[in-house]
């Protein structure tokens, strides 16, 4: 399965010279500490079960697999057999899902898809395959809302030969989103009112403000052109009143990862939130991204990076000097920050940055105003949007001046470097280099005022599921018609992201697709299955957005 190259795949050659690019040492100490759940004979037993965990000293329920949240890291080695006992202590059907391996189908532990049936209350369920891949993952529920409520956890797939890229320490840091309140309750509350939880909406004062600063006139237009689309600039994540956390602690339990200085420290870094996406960052350290979604890319440093939710990046640090440096996330949204420390001896905190500003989207994250783009697309997004006339529409962005502006602005400082996507150039080149045989267009399609959401305009259930056959060459379409990033991911298969990099685009299994923007990826259909296909954001999941992707078998 030539297509999806792995980290292990790459020659000693090609694993010394990306060692050299990255800077790394020349020793490779496993670090002490990490929670790993392991087993000598690769037989592992899992219990999910409903308890409660204590976050900077707030008590909350919670669903645990293995007796914590996050779960135990699972340290795995390429071509290892798996096997894991996983008895479901709940009184309601769960389910695992290993979010991002190549496995048969009936393992994918996707409820409704490949004959997999959920975990019934107090059944045991045997998950076993053989590991095709090495690098970093995770795992989760892919039943109801239970991922919301702590059902997630690391997945460490060491390579069969030599680790390509070398460190002194190596540690998982798994970003997540907590809420006290009943994920179920969370969804009611979005299908009875979309911006339940956005508590940044403009007021009068807002008002006052952008007429004193734009004008009367363009403020009013602005206010009327969002108006008219029944939407708000400030609505960049649906959920709020989170706890944004760090391997299960929260901003004051503040989790730390020890270093002596001078040591190379690997960071396993997955964002295994609900609805949150990060922008992620050491203060006065920078980061070498070296793996996006588990397969090596040529090293590229960066000062922070944008994290959609199921994303997942390896990086490097070195820090060099004897004090703590803060690893900072703070939500797109800005409503909190999940909080972590690097440092040289326990007790130790970093300096906590100022949180930076929210932006606003504008007309341009809709779609309009942008060169090349088919606004006649946009018309179905939303009940608010139909019928009407862009052309009449104020193509100002927003009369708000004085603060970022745009989905992508992240007030990133001047000079400093965020990661993008056209930076990730894979480590080895793509194995399956023919031209798609044929391309599928997937709109990315919601009505707001009812939360309501899905592909192509039908919710799942609804669907035209999307069919091909084994070994067809396909390109992915992404056309997002909506105000909202959308973190797209397909089960079973690496997608590869066109994004200029011709043989060396990179594999993912998530792709984050801005609002209003356009985004291609191909793959080879090389595993037979019936694959979901969805947004990762939970409850726009639930809502509908997902299908099914459909490789008919060539061989039967």
């Amino acid at each position: 399965m030539t297509r999806f190259t792995t980290a292990a795949g790459l020659s000693r050659r090609s694993a010394l010279k990306l060692g050299g690019i990255a800077g790394m040492a020349s020793l490779v100490t496993i670090h002490t500490g990490r929670r790993s759940f392991a087993s000598a004979a690769g037989i592992y037993e899992l219990a999910i079960t409903a308890d409660r965990i204590i976050i900077d000293g707030v008590s909350s329920k919670a669903i645990m697999m293995g007796g914590t949240v996050p779960a135990p890291t699972m340290r795995w080695r390429e071509g290892e057999e798996v096997v894991v006992h996983a008895t479901n202590r709940l009184d309601e059907p769960t389910s695992i899902h290993w979010h991002g391996l190549l496995i048969a189908g009936v393992m994918d532990g996707a409820p409704g898809f490949n004959g997999y049936v959920a975990i019934q209350p107090g059944e045991t369920y045997t998950y076993r395959f053989r590991l095709r891949q090495s690098g970093t993952y995770w795992y989760h529920s892919h039943s109801a809302l239970q991922e919301q409520a702590g059902m997630y956890g690391a997945i460490v797939i060491d390579p069969a030969g030599p680790e390509p890229v070398r460190a002194d320490r190596d540690y998982v840091v798994v970003l997540s989103d907590h809420t006290a309140e009943d994920p179920m309750r969370v969804m009611s509350n979005l299908k009875g009112d979309a911006g339940y939880y956005n508590q940044a909406q403009r007021t009068l004062m807002d008002f006052v403000r952008d007429a004193r600063d734009s004008g009367f006139n363009a403020a009013l237009s602005d206010r009327l052109d969002w108006g008219a689309m029944r939407m708000d600039p400030t609505d960049l994540a649906d959920v709020s009143g989170y706890r944004f956390l760090v391997n299960g602690r929260g901003p004051e339990d503040n989790w730390t990862g020890l270093f002596t200085p001078g040591e190379r420290v690997r960071l396993r870094i997955i964002n295994a939130s609900a609805m949150s996406i990060f922008d992620v960052r050491i203060p006065g350290l920078p980061m070498t991204v070296f793996a996006a979604d588990g397969q090596t890319v040529q090293p590229v440093r960066v000062d922070e990076f944008r994290f959609g939710v199921g994303e997942t990046y390896d990086v490097v640090v070195l820090p060099r000097e004897d004090r703590a440096y803060t690893i900072l996330a703070e939500p797109i949204d800005r409503t909190g920050h999940a909080r972590a420390t690097l440092a040289p001896r326990p007790g130790m905190s970093g300096p906590l940055p100022e949180p930076r500003p929210r932006t606003l989207l504008t007309m341009a994250d809709m779609g309009m105003g942008m060169d090349g783009m088919d606004h006649s697309r946009m018309a179905m997004t939303g009940d608010g949007m139909a019928g009407m006339d862009h052309a009449t529409m104020a193509m100002a962005d927003t009369t708000d001046l004085g603060r970022p502006l745009g989905w992508a602005d992240a007030s990133t400082p001047p000079g400093d470097k965020a990661l993008d996507y056209a930076d990730l150039v894979s480590a080895t080149v793509n194995g399956d280099d023919r031209a798609p045989d044929h391309v599928i267009e997937v709109q990315l399609t919601g009505i707001m005022d009812r939360y309501m959401w899905s592909l192509n305009g039908r919710p799942f259930g609804k669907d035209q599921p999307i069919r091909v056959r084994q070994g067809d060459r396909i390109r992915i379409t992404y056309v997002n018609t909506t105000m909202m990033a959308h973190p797209m991911h397909l089960h079973g298969m690496f997608v590869a992201l066109e994004n200029g990099q011709g043989r060396r685009m990179p594999r993912k299994h998530v792709v984050l697709v801005p609002p209003g923007r356009t985004m291609s990826v191909v793959l080879t259909a090389s595993e037979p299955g019936e694959w979901p296909f969805h947004c990762h954001l939970l409850y726009h999941m639930a809502a509908g957005m997902m299908t099914r992707f459909i490789v008919d078998d060539q061989t039967t």
